[in-house]
């Protein structure tokens, strides 16, 4: 039989409610007691039951996604699964929901942040673009014992908060390799598109995108990044005037998570069959233009894993346990036409 909290107590030689306020961290309880208690868990085998823990005391999580208003495919992707999640564990004693807010408003992100106080929330994941107002006020709310989630895109030096999603160096080099593979060794430009730049995963997808091509395809020349900021009409204009002034593009690499603006604006100029695309993310318009040889692959993270990854991560630190790395790690995904 697993030990209980009494077993605990009895080896210990304290009482149950010291063995209460060790285990949860509490005031209160003298170093020869904690040290009593420690002692006994490990000469007991002693195993905390969290979900027994949260069922005596009626405890029930509650987690918010914190994900931006701007998105297309994708984010609508991420949406459906967040919602999908919070109906099946509504009988787990955890809530779910998630807010849209301009998240490229660092100032407004931030004090969206300073307003969440402890007895609202117990985890928020957070998708925004780095900047040190965000950084700062996710610190603030780490203090204020609320667990946080930085949910596919990241804040650099913030190693406080648990981060979910691929390695993007890794995710940027591969489509380095792959561009430079399906460029057979032709001389040529390639096209580097992303919603903003202002994003730590774009900033490390390009990062690792220009380290391979550097080292491993000399015949081929990233441009300068295209910005966005999905706005249609900015991207149909940038782009018809990045490719009208340099012809020699062979490639298309759009970095950020939604490609259908941007490959839609590069279509309207050339025939995407012609060139060389890699883009990120799998979604309805990228599977189409996979099986239509208008993307050559896409590199993808499976956005329900993602969801589930930063709620199981939420979850463990409310219950001041580890989560298992193993588990909670985010594959990069290549996806061909071949094997969709």
């Amino acid at each position: 039989m697993r030990p209980t909290a009494k077993d605990l107590a009895e080896a210990a030689g304290v009482s149950l409610a010291t063995v209460d306020r060790v285990l949860n961290d509490r005031p209160n309880v003298s170093k020869k007691a904690v040290r009593s208690v420690h002692e006994a868990i490990e000469r007991i085998g002693f195993i905390r039951n969290p979900a027994a823990v949260s069922l005596a005391r009626n405890k029930s999580y509650r987690f918010r996604f914190v994900l931006p208003k701007s998105g297309d495919l994708y984010l609508r992707e991420l949406l459906r699964r967040v919602e999908e999640l919070g109906q099946a564990l509504k009988g787990d004693l955890t809530d779910i929901d998630y807010v849209q807010i301009a998240t490229e408003d660092a100032h407004g992100v931030a004090k969206y942040l300073a307003g969440i106080g402890e007895e609202d929330l117990d985890g928020v994941a957070l998708m925004a673009p780095e900047s040190p107002q965000v950084r700062d006020a996710v610190a603030r709310l780490l203090e204020r014992n609320i667990r946080v989630v930085q949910f596919l895109s990241g804040q650099e030096k913030l190693p406080a908060a648990d981060f979910v999603g691929v390695d993007n160096f890794a995710a940027g080099a591969t489509a380095g390799k792959l561009i430079g593979t399906f460029a057979c060794r032709t001389p040529g430009k390639v096209m580097v598109v992303a919603e903003t730049m202002q994003s730590l995963d774009s900033i490390q997808r390009r990062h690792g995108f220009d380290t391979i091509i550097n080292e491993r395809f000399p015949f081929l020349r990233s441009l300068p990044s295209i910005e966005t900021h999905a706005d249609e009409r900015r991207a149909n204009e940038i782009i018809g005037r990045v490719l009208e002034n340099n012809k020699d593009i062979i490639a298309v690499y759009v970095l950020s998570s939604e490609a259908r603006i941007p490959l839609s604006a590069v279509g309207a100029n050339v025939e995407l069959a012609n060139l060389a695309v890699v883009v990120h993310e799998r979604t309805p318009f990228s599977e189409e233009a996979l099986r239509d040889e208008r993307i050559d692959a896409v590199i993808a993270q499976d956005p329900g894993h993602a969801v589930r990854s930063a709620v199981r991560i939420m979850r463990a630190r409310s219950d001041a346990r580890e989560p298992l790395a193993e588990q909670e790690r985010i594959r990069i995904e290549i996806l061909l036409k071949e094997n969709l």
